[in-house]
């Protein structure tokens, strides 16, 4: 639903319960109808389809979360503007399990836009520091995950950030690794 038409329907609720309150002398009935008109106004600054794919997500379940995503056929006209920067973290967490290479635009326009929380902008910069290493781009990484090792404030992700340290350690194979069936070259 378009954000404009949940402030309208708010607008709307507010008249009705001021007017049965003064007008009609239905107090008990004004007062409840001016009380329905704080669910609108919630779901204009918190977007249902990003409350049910958060829901979706802590149960561990992409693609329902994935779903829900996908109703918002457009983001800036159906979210507030605070909102965008996690629409684009949701569609990059569910896009993560199955094809990792095309989070690091969704997560860099979430932190452009900004998320609230540290342990958001921790995970999302965790994921950019993920493939920016598996591009080859090491140093960039290395700031990404202390960046993120800076931002886990309650510890979740020391794990994520340990184990990708460890991984950064080993060397690449592809620059080590020798093919015995090739033909020696050199001195005769």
């Amino acid at each position: 639903m378009d954000k404009n038409i949940k402030i309208a329907v708010a607008a709307i609720l507010i008249a009705a319960g001021i007017y049965m309150m003064f007008f009609t002398r239905n107090l008990g009935w004004g007062v409840v109808i001016f009380l329905l008109s704080a669910v609108p106004i919630l779901l204009y600054f918190k977007n249902e389809m990003i409350l049910l794919s958060f829901w979706h997500l802590r149960k561990q379940n992409m693609p329902k979360a994935a779903a829900w995503l996908s109703k918002i056929t457009n983001y800036k006209s159906q979210l507030h503007k605070t909102q965008y920067g996690y629409y684009h973290y949701l569609t990059g967490l569910t896009l993560a399990q199955d094809t990792p290479g095309k989070v690091e635009p969704y997560m860099k326009k979430a932190l452009e836009y900004g998320l609230n929380m540290k342990q958001d902008r921790a995970m999302a910069t965790l994921n950019l520091a993920a493939s920016a290493i598996a591009k080859g781009r090491r140093q960039e990484g290395q700031k990404l995950l202390e960046e993120a090792k800076r931002l886990d404030t309650a510890g979740m992700m020391t794990d994520q950030i340990k184990m990708m340290k460890d991984q950064m350690k080993m060397p690449s194979m592809q620059k080590h690794m020798h093919n015995p069936h090739m033909r020696q070259r050199g001195k005769f």
